[in-house]
């Protein structure tokens, strides 16, 4: 039977693709051995991380061969911490991969300056005031509060409210001393078109600032620039509501004229 290359078939030269092996590691570039082993991982984990996209396809020199940059080896480190640390699951490490400035160092410091936000929010919200006390100070039934609880517009636990629980509780007693109740059609549902209508806002402010500050400013310096502006945001807020309340009432007083 003939060794000659049938028609269509193309062949390559194992001596080129010798040279082209030769050439990649001139590059610098590493084996997935190399890799695996510059990473700190097994060779399946990256085999693993190459099917679920989160490394980029490598530079290719025949079927059963390929070469990887070195600074994969940053990338997987930081996918492997963010599984060990930060326990996120695959696909959210590939978004946050996917984006434009996904360098591992900046990657790092905006999960960082994000883990120092969280701590310093939270901090403010570990304290409980017991539910039988915030019933009987702002006289919200508990019908009220259980159904808000199911909403998910508060979150209590055994001890009792959170802060930000309390302020929220507090501004539903004022509605309804000012005659916001249920007699009118006013329910706890309507607190859910403010709650739906903030969080986009809420995911896209978290995003900009840690973008904007993240490798830029100390961690610490971070956090004050966003405590500083905490309460000026808030303003702004209910200012640009009253304008475009006013706004929407002036377009309705139009319409009818």
């Amino acid at each position: 039977m003939s060794d000659a290359p049938q028609q269509g078939q193309v062949t390559r030269d194992p001596a080129a693709r010798g040279r082209e092996a030769e050439h990649a590691a001139g590059d610098g570039l590493l084996k997935i051995s190399e890799l695996a082993d510059a990473s700190g991982v097994p060779v399946a984990t990256v085999r693993h991380y190459l099917r679920e996209g989160l490394l980029p396809e490598p530079v290719k020199t025949s079927r059963n061969m390929a070469y990887y940059p070195p600074e994969f080896v940053q990338r997987i480190r930081l996918i492997k911490q963010l599984q060990e640390e930060r326990f996120m699951p695959l696909r959210v490490i590939r978004d946050l991969l996917d984006r434009e400035d996904a360098e591992p160092e900046r990657l790092r410091a905006m999960i960082e300056l994000e883990d120092r936000i969280l701590e310093q929010a939270l901090a403010g919200e570990r304290e409980r005031i017991p539910a039988d006390e915030v019933r009987s100070r702002y006289e919200v039934p508990r019908e009220v509060l259980d159904r808000l609880a199911e909403l998910e517009v508060l979150s209590p636990d055994r001890s009792g409210y959170s802060p930000s629980d309390v302020r929220i509780v507090e501004a539903i007693s004022r509605f309804r001393a000012g005659g916001y109740d249920e007699r009118l059609g006013f329910t706890v549902y309507d607190t859910l078109r403010y709650k739906q209508a903030l969080e986009p806002l809420v995911v896209e402010e978290v995003e900009v600032l840690t973008q904007r500050l993240a490798g830029d400013l100390d961690p610490d310096r971070a956090v004050e620039l966003i405590e500083a502006g905490a309460q000026p945001l808030n303003d702004l807020i209910a200012a640009l509501h009253t304008k475009l309340l006013v706004a929407e009432l002036e377009r309705h007083g139009a319409t009818r004229h």
